[in-house]
């Protein structure tokens, strides 16, 4: 037996493989701030991946290779990522955020030295390719091991073909934090681990996980215009009949704790459960301030509200 066959082994593991979404239009804006970008979302990218017990094997243009010896933890650190990018790209222009799209596999590969290759790998790249940007789409295998271990909900997007693998791969979407996603139609190939082929031209076009939520809130954003105005209206009334009580206060109030709500269940930016207990938080301390008689009562709830949020993060992390 040769030395080359020797050095070479086969292993079962989880990949990871990302890689930007609209890279091309990125750079053809700005060369130089995209790069910067890139880089400092990869060391991000590699510090989750790292404190999920995974290891980067290779990058190449805008993609990320990584594996991970826990499909848990790999579906868990990819998404880490998601969401710690899209707090940072939240602070960016919609025309200028770098989203990443990720592809999960297990699958037996071939390991030589620090490199792995084979289907396994192929399957990933396809998979992160068949993903929108800011999403995670999974194969079958990595679905069998994470349903019941991750705290997350699942969208069946179909059988995925692959090239050269006669059996299309079963996939699935990761929802994080967003609806349903819908099934993409295949590719014909899938970028190899050490090199980047030029498939921009070749991506099928990415479904826009925001666009149901833009719907919605075209529809919604009525309804607060009108509250605004009932509650002006309102504090009109009570101005022009004042007899010393300052009863709109508290419809006012209502009307404003109401439609932060309805705000925090539509929008998806941010961590609705803790907009929800701020929201709460406000309104117990409007209470409080309206009802005033020397007291700060609602100190107590907002500090059960505060320690509630505290372990929500905790645990969430």
């Amino acid at each position: 037996m040769s030395e080359a066959l020797r050095d070479t082994q086969r292993k079962l593991t989880t990949i990871f493989c990302a890689d930007v979404q609209d890279y091309t239009r990125l750079m053809g804006q700005d060369e130089e701030g995209t790069l910067a970008m890139l880089k400092h979302y990869r060391d991000a990218m590699s510090r989750l991946i790292e404190a999920h017990g995974g290891r980067v094997i290779n990058t190449w243009g805008d993609g990320v290779i990584a594996e991970f010896p826990s499909v848990v933890e790999c579906v868990r650190a990819a998404m880490d990522v998601q969401n710690e990018l899209a707090d940072q790209n939240a602070a960016r222009p919609a025309d200028g955020r770098m989203l990443f799209r990720i592809g999960i596999n297990l699958g037996d590969v071939i390991v030589d030295g620090d490199d792995i290759y084979g289907d396994g790998v192929n399957i990933a790249a396809r998979l992160q390719a068949s993903a929108t940007g800011g999403g995670i789409v999974i194969s079958n295998t990595v679905y069998d091991q994470v349903r019941n271990k991750v705290a997350v909900n699942f969208d069946f997007l179909g059988p995925l073909a692959v090239k050269n693998i006669a059996d299309a791969v079963p996939s699935y979407a990761v929802r994080i934090g967003e609806g349903p996603v819908e099934a993409l139609p295949p590719a014909d190939a899938a970028p190899s681990i050490n090199a980047k082929p030029d498939v921009e031209a070749r991506r099928p076009a990415q479904i826009s996980s925001a666009a149901p939520m833009e719907k919605l809130w075209a529809l919604i954003r009525p309804m607060f215009w009108l509250a605004a105005l009932a509650a002006a209206v309102l504090l009109a009334i009570n101005i022009m009949s004042w007899q010393g009580v300052f009863w709109s206060a508290w419809p006012v109030l209502g009307l404003a704790v109401c439609s932060a709500l309805v705000w925090v269940a539509i929008q998806s930016r941010y961590d609705r459960i803790l907009l929800g207990l701020g929201v709460i938080g406000l309104g117990i301390a409007g209470i409080n301030v309206l009802t005033w008689h020397g007291i700060f009562w609602s100190g107590w709830p907002l500090l059960g509200i505060g320690v509630v949020a505290a372990l929500y993060k905790i645990i969430r992390r």
